[in-house]
């Protein structure tokens, strides 16, 4: 389908190579299908695709907006069909079915609706955003829809604090109840969330969904439904529903038609009921590939410089949330090659990288991050991926690797790339084996792209421009833009991330003043002779119409502060 997609519209004259890779790279990070990133890139409309697509694929085509489906005809294809495929019957004469689907490599579904309905399925070709709305239209499955029923059937009586446990276990199993959380966990999916927080409130709980970094509320459900829906999600977790006031860790897979996820799920104790939070992990997500992340030409060229060396330590800082393992894990991707052993050790693995032997921490067993670089290494690797770096016996095992002839990547919890030399002083290491066996530091910051369909044209006030060192002479020759919010992005004005990303690499000056213990302002004020700042990068991004001034200032103005 991704083939047939993008080359049909290249062949057609309908977008370029380079959209098309930016339509690739926002399916690849935010899980969108291509079809929706390509309209909301405001390249090529969902309608304009279908035409292109059903004449490559000699398909009919099916706009379902603007026409009536009869009930009788919906009712022959099951809703749990009509979710896992994306697909809706439209019309029915003597025994042909009229199948409407918005992916036809999806041949399976055509077996299937075939054996439910007995009938001979001819396929057509419907946008996507069509069939979804007519599937809510249609079947009404959407959580409004559901709170209703569970309203309706006269649970709101059933509203306690105090559930008796096998009241939960009875609550927590009733069929719309189910529906309900799945529905919370696979629109999350759908709209790209990372995360989803169900949060307790005195006289309300709310559900929020975090998209591109934010945290977007949804419809909640009512307040009398938070213990059985708490109590279903830590059934499918695995946890123990009976232990309400202390801390609790699970774990969900979920095996949709085109993609694994898994969700780690976290349970937190407050004074109105438990807080829980679902990290969602795509397992069979793509990987973006490190000319997609969004580094600038010339980080980018100084970071293959990293990637060609034969030994030493690189480190990849920033906040939780700030695209870390991507980075690390593209990195691996680009220099991956059969001749080369790459071994990882993760917390957890977050993706299935081919041809990359990865190994997942398990504490409880004695796999620490320390314990396992020490088994690894015997290994005969040629390249290791640690994770994270925690502490002062993970440093020193990884530092002990590097001088003995590995290169290793890993992770370090810091604001900049400087910062990453006084956290490992800090935690103990001896400055004469960072000087030695530190080759870059890379600190970055994710911001969100500009949603294309909806962006405007603004004249930046001297207050922003200030904070960026510039004025108003210096913007003559650009055009900047401000998120507005449309149905494309669901009013959020933004639609994906890049990445912002500053480079340290280790030169003679630089290893005198890790000699000296030097602090991180005075390492940082030497490597500013050849490295730009996230706030630079993030200039560059901004004058390109990529991203705002605001989401800008927002991910970099906690750096800018303390460095001053």
């Amino acid at each position: 389908m991704r083939h047939s997609l993008g080359s049909a519209l290249i062949e057609a004259g309908r977008i370029s190579e380079e959209q098309w890779r930016e339509a690739l790279a926002l399916h690849e990070s935010s899980g969108r299908s291509l079809s929706r990133c390509l309209a909301d890139l405001d390249f090529v409309d969902e309608r304009s695709q279908c035409e292109i697509l059903a004449q490559r694929l000699n398909l009919p085509l099916f706009f379902i907006d603007g026409s009536e489906i009869k009930s009788s005809v919906i009712s022959s294809v099951p809703v749990e069909i009509a979710q896992q495929y994306k697909c809706v019957p439209v019309s029915r004469e003597g025994d042909t079915l009229t199948l409407a689907l918005s992916d036809p490599s999806r041949t399976e579904a055509l077996d299937e609706v075939q054996f439910v309905t007995g009938c001979r399925v001819r396929p057509v070709l419907s946008p996507e955003s069509e069939v979804l709305r007519a599937i809510e239209k249609y079947y009404d499955v959407t959580v409004e829809k559901i709170l209703e029923d569970l309203t309706a059937d006269g649970n709101s009586e059933v509203a306690s604090e105090e559930y008796f446990i096998h009241d939960l276990q009875e609550k927590a199993s009733e069929p719309t109840l189910i529906n309900l959380v799945n529905l919370i966990i696979s629109q999350a999916i759908h709209d790209g969330a990372s995360d989803i927080h169900i949060e307790p409130f005195e006289r309300e709980m709310k559900v929020k969904y975090r998209v591109d970094g934010i945290l977007h509320e949804i419809a909640p459900p009512p307040k009398n439904l938070q213990p059985a829906i708490v109590s279903r999600v830590k059934i499918m977790a695995g946890m123990d529903i009976a232990k309400r006031h202390m801390p609790q860790d699970g774990h969900i897979r979920i095996n949709l038609p085109d993609a694994k996820v898994d969700i780690r799920v976290n349970t937190a104790p407050t004074i109105f009921g438990e807080s829980l939070v679902l990290r969602l992990l795509n397992k069979t997500a793509t990987q973006i590939s490190l000319e997609e992340l969004g580094f600038s030409p010339d980080t980018y060229r100084r970071y293959k410089i990293l990637l060609d060396r034969t030994y030493g330590i690189v480190l990849v800082c920033g906040p939780t949330g700030c695209g870390k393992t991507t980075t690390l894990y593209a990195s691996l991707c680009k220099i991956y090659t059969p001749e080369k052993k790459i071994i990882t050790i993760e917390d957890p693995v977050e993706y299935q990288l081919t041809g990359i032997n990865q190994i997942p921490i398990r504490e409880g067993r004695g796999v620490t991050f320390a314990t396992g670089l020490r088994a690894i290494l015997r290994q005969d690797p040629d390249i290791l991926m640690v994770g994270e770096i925690r502490d002062l016996e993970a440093a020193e095992i990884a530092i002990r690797g590097a001088l003995t002839g590995h290169l290793i990547f890993s992770t370090l919890h810091t604001n900049d790339a400087a910062s990453a030399v006084t956290r490992l002083l800090d935690m103990g290491v001896e400055s004469y084996l960072i000087a030695s066996s530190l080759q870059g530091v890379v600190a970055q910051r994710l911001v969100r792209r500009l949603c294309r369909k909806c962006r405007e044209p603004v004249r930046p006030d001297p207050v922003l421009l200030a904070q960026f060192d510039r004025t108003q002479a210096d913007i003559d020759d650009f055009t900047f833009y401000r998120a507005v919010g449309c149905d494309a992005c669901k009013g959020r004005g933004y639609l994906g991330r890049v990445a912002l990303a500053e480079l340290l690499l280790m030169n003679e000056e630089l290893q005198q003043a890790i000699l000296n213990r030097e602090p991180s302002h005075a390492i940082k004020a030497l490597a500013r002779a050849t490295m730009r700042t996230i706030r630079e990068e993030g200039w560059d991004k901004i004058c390109q119409g990529v991203t705002s001034f605001e989401d800008v200032l927002r991910q970099t103005q906690r750096d800018e502060v303390e460095e001053e």
